[in-house]
């Protein structure tokens, strides 16, 4: 198994520290030609606003559309999620559009109101995930057949899943709980 991480900004080394701690081979992704022969993508965590440019400007945008569409399994996590959104709430920013989901960036404010919670996420099992969020973003709607996965207490939406696609509000790449991880690799081998 090959899993790309999208490497223009952001926690990209952190996601392939986990991964090469699960036995999996990943690649960093900064150029169109990087995601062939991909069986899974990771988009991480960051700034949305310049990863989203850079995505642009490298020619990323519309190939890693084209491969959602052929049924890459992608990850987006924090600034990720913002990515793969269908649309972002107040902002000037053209999401992916892959995922049929509304979200709010700094949902939760700056970077001082940045927090953890122990999450209640039944697909990884009964034990809680210990989330860390960091400048996160929040789901505010979602459509169609997208699956909710995790909500904080105040039932705010902060994970989700849709066919291939993931998505987290937090950061799982900087735990030492691989679950989360793990459950991408699983949709990827077709398990989940």
């Amino acid at each position: 198994m090959k899993i790309g991480v999208l490497a223009s900004q952001g926690a990209f080394a952190e996601h392939i520290a986990v991964l090469n701690r699960l036995n999996v081979e990943a690649v960093p992704v900064r150029l169109p030609r990087e995601l062939e022969g991909l069986d899974g993508l990771i988009i991480p965590g960051g700034e949305s606003t310049s990863i989203g440019k850079l995505m642009l400007d490298y020619d990323l945008t519309g190939r890693i559309r084209d491969l959602v569409r052929e049924g890459l399994p992608v990850f987006g996590t924090c600034a990720g999620m913002i990515i793969m959104s269908g649309k972002i709430s107040h902002s000037n920013t053209e999401p992916l559009g892959v995922m049929d989901i509304s979200v709010r960036r700094n949902a939760f404010g700056r970077q001082r109101e940045s927090f953890e919670a122990e999450l209640s996420i039944p697909v990884l099992g009964a034990t809680p995930f210990p989330a860390v969020f960091i400048r996160a973003p929040a789901i505010e709607r979602t459509n169609g057949s997208v699956e909710v996965l995790a909500r904080l207490a105040d039932d705010t939406i902060v994970a989700a899943r849709q066919g291939k696609l993931l998505v987290s509000a937090f950061h799982p790449e900087l735990t030492s709980d691989l679950r989360f991880h793990q459950y991408f690799l699983d949709i990827v081998s077709g398990k989940r």
